[in-house]
């Protein structure tokens, strides 16, 4: 097995690297519904963390991640790492862990400390009566903006991916499932349509748009119509997926 730490947990390494090899076994606490990969919780020593196992990838993907490409574990480290360089939330990143044959990868983990919050962007989507709620929706479009100020485009910035703190009136916001990003200069329209995976409801579309017009002092009804489309053209693009799925399902 293949494992890189960071500096602040090299000291703990074969503490990790033994829940890592116990993964599969009845230690640690489900957490999420592990339909795509499986996460647990850990205490190590006196904090907990969270061991994200990668599912183990089709053929194609496993020579690409032997040979080619950086694997999910890798990438979710190292996004981590550039995120809080950047002064951007997420949980602290411990370490990635890899395992691979002589011709193909196995599988992968990424190891973070467990962060504590109070509750996700989905929330806001499910339960419009949620204290606050305008409030949250305009500070985490400010977040956004800074996310795009500094660069940083969140492939996977839809409502389960962002973790918020709330404390006094004050919203602390952290990203997870981190392996699909990409940094650059960013565009209006990839700026916009990164909203767009966010929530199906027209009302806190508006609420964002309006925020984030204020920030790049344009037209709030300019940007409205542009996130709203962008928003519909994926909500679209997702119900042909599932009629499709559907429809050729054995």
């Amino acid at each position: 097995m293949k494992a890189v730490f960071s500096d602040s947990y090299k000291n703990q390494q074969s503490k990790v690297e033994e829940l890592i090899s116990n993964f599969s076994n009845n230690q640690g606490k489900l957490f999420g519904n592990g339909d795509r990969n499986t996460i647990k919780i850990f205490q190590l020593d006196h904090k907990q963390i969270n061991i994200k196992s990668f599912k183990e990838p089709n053929f194609i993907n496993r020579i690409a991640y032997k040979f080619f490409r950086k694997s999910k574990a890798e990438r979710s480290f190292n996004y981590a790492e550039h995120l809080i360089a950047k002064g951007i939330g997420t949980p602290a990143p411990i370490a990635f862990a890899e395992n691979n044959s002589s011709f193909l990868f196995k599988d992968s983990y990424y190891v973070s400390e467990h962060l504590p919050y109070d509750l996700t962007y989905r929330e806001l989507v499910t339960n419009p009566n949620y204290p606050d709620h305008e409030k949250i929706l305009r500070a985490f479009t400010h977040f956004t903006y800074s996310l795009h100020e500094k660069k940083i485009l969140f492939l996977d910035h839809s409502p389960g991916n962002t973790l918020i703190q709330i404390n006094n009136g004050d919203y602390k916001f952290f990203l997870v499932d981190l392996n699909r990003m990409n940094f650059k200069k960013l565009s209006e329209q990839e700026r916009l349509k990164n909203f767009s995976r966010l929530t199906p409801k027209k009302e806190m579309v508006k609420i964002m748009a309006d925020e984030y017009s204020k920030l790049i002092n344009k037209s709030s009804e300019d940007i409205f119509n542009k996130m709203w489309k962008y928003t519909v053209d994926f909500q679209n693009r997702i119900k042909r997926k599932h009629m499709l799925k559907s429809k050729f399902k054995p």
